[in-house]
């Protein structure tokens, strides 16, 4: 005798709260649904169609991927110049994320070295720049994430 197949369960999160349901069927068997089917691609930043006009110019900028009111998503490859100005943004927070090779980054509250697999978020309001370093690759490629919202740093928390 064929055991019944166990319920599906699906974690859905509201507002920070996680709901487990039991469902009767896959979730993911309703493939009529195409709300946002523009945002559900995956996109290889490495492809030229992405390549910022800060590719080798200190003044250029990141290339947006996605925007919205209060998150935006650039990528940034900088791999000829440091950046040859300081920048401070009073709207957002800046979080980058270094996906190929390094930067340093000046800031008035202090100076990282972001490497490949590293993240770092530059607070509203302050001062910043990036410049190459010894680990620099020929092509530096960050991800940077614009949010206006508040952070609060939950990392350590388990």
């Amino acid at each position: 005798m064929a055991l019944p197949e166990p319920p599906l369960r699906q974690l859905v999160t509201i507002d920070g709260t996680n709901v487990t349901l039991e469902m009767k069927g896959n979730p993911i068997e309703n493939l009529g649904v195409l709300s946002a089917a523009e945002l559900f691609q995956c996109i290889n930043i490495f492809d030229k169609k992405y390549q910022p006009s800060n590719y080798n110019k200190a003044d250029g900028s990141p290339l947006r991927v996605f925007d919205s009111k209060t998150v935006k998503i650039d990528v940034s490859k900088r791999s000829k110049e440091d950046m040859g100005f300081w920048h401070r943004n009073v709207d957002w927070h800046e979080v980058i994320f270094c996906v190929r090779g390094a930067l340093r980054w000046e800031t008035e509250m202090g100076t990282r070295v972001l490497k490949e697999g590293d993240m770092m978020v530059i607070p509203k309001g302050i001062t910043h720049r990036s410049m190459l370093c010894e680990d620099s690759a020929e092509e530096n490629v960050l991800i940077e994430l614009k949010v206006r919202d508040g952070l609060k740093y939950v990392g350590d928390n388990k």
